[in-house]
């Protein structure tokens, strides 16, 4: 019975070996040749809104996170194209049907946060 979950435990162990190895190589890799004098534009911040280094009770703009989050729940919507275009001459027409239903619910979803700015950035 635990001969089955010999090949699960392997792949659990090389895959830790694999990734605790990547983070001592680079970290090894960043002492040996990394350059280590910080300049304004390195410390600047970079998609984030607002400076990385200041008080953690400082106000913050959420619209920067609700375009994240957004794009986030479009993307991954999308990605239901990908299996569906797989298998569609399997599933026939009433697939090719309910994927419309299901892409005009999406368009919907999209004009509302459209119509409501959720995109907008000022």
């Amino acid at each position: 019975m635990l001969a089955n979950y010999f090949p699960v435990l392997l792949f659990i162990a090389i895959g830790t070996a694999i990734g605790v190895g990547a983070l001592i190589g680079s970290r090894v890799i960043n002492t040996l040749l990394g350059n280590q004098r910080p300049d304004p534009e390195k410390l600047s911040p970079y998609e984030c809104g607002f400076e990385a280094f200041e008080d953690a009770r400082m106000k913050f703009d959420v619209r920067y996170y609700l375009v994240a989050i957004l794009f986030i729940l479009f993307d991954l919507e999308i990605a239901f194209l990908f299996p569906w275009a797989v298998v569609l001459q399997e599933i026939g027409w009433e697939g090719f049907a309910a994927m419309f239903v299901f892409l005009g619910i999406l368009v919907i979803g999209f004009v509302y946060e459209w119509k409501k700015g959720a995109l907008e950035w000022e």
